[in-house]
């Protein structure tokens, strides 16, 4: 659920209570342990926090224009979330969140990077802070990339094998079509060979009219 606030603060004015105590708390918790140079704004309709592109020029490879996403948090229509974009990207760290969020013995409800909570008491504050300040904002934009790196590389790969797959198969093609060319030829042997037979048969038809026409003038004489 997007919304249209434009700063931070709107943002949290416009969710009911409960859900703005939740949301609050939480920021403060991400506020107070977000690594150096991270920015916290209004990013797709949520809290977001950013690498700027001062930091980071490049920006986020899906829209450029927009800065490198690192978290969010929002208020969804049936839950609220937290979006912790370098656990995506760091199997390591997912493996150490998840663990610590289980040892407290609170409920996980986790998507790839998202974590889905409808109560404050539902989420364990330390470990959500922990998480947010685990890693720099320089090795988080060298995971990015490394990340970007080898989805282009797979891209490649899969457009490579589309080419081999598109040229073996026109091969195929131009074989068959050579291959029936010797057919059609033989074909076409065929029908020349046929042509002098039928000039023959018709020849011999031709003869046998003119001899019954003989024959009957002959008769006919006799019967004279």
């Amino acid at each position: 659920m997007q919304s249209k606030a434009a700063t931070v603060e709107q943002y949290l004015r416009e969710l009911p209570e409960d859900r703005r105590v939740a949301i609050e708390a939480i920021r403060k918790v991400i506020l107070k342990n977000l690594p150096k140079g991270i920015r916290e704004g209004m990013g797709y309709g949520m809290i977001g926090y950013f690498v700027p592109h001062e930091m980071y020029p490049a920006g986020y490879h899906c829209d450029p224009r927009q800065p490198l996403p690192f978290a969010s948090l929002a208020s969804q229509k049936n839950h609220m979330a937290i979006y912790m974009m370098h656990m995506y990207m760091g199997s390591a760290l997912e493996r150490r969140f998840r663990a610590a969020w289980e040892a407290t013995g609170k409920k996980l409800d986790m998507g790839k990077c998202c974590v889905r909570f409808k109560r404050l008491e539902d989420v364990p504050l330390n470990v959500v802070g922990d998480t947010i300040g685990a890693i720099s904002a320089r090795e988080y934009i060298a995971m990015y990339e490394a990340q970007v790196g080898e989805m282009k590389s797979a891209k490649k790969k899969s457009s490579k094998k589309k080419r081999t797959s598109k040229k073996g198969a026109g091969k195929k093609a131009a074989k068959k079509k050579a291959a029936k060319k010797p057919a059609a030829k033989k074909a076409s042997k065929k029908k020349a060979a046929k042509k002098p037979a039928a000039k023959k048969a018709a020849k011999k038809k031709t003869a046998k009219k003119g001899g019954s026409k003989k024959a009957s003038r002959k008769k006919a004489v006799a019967s004279a």
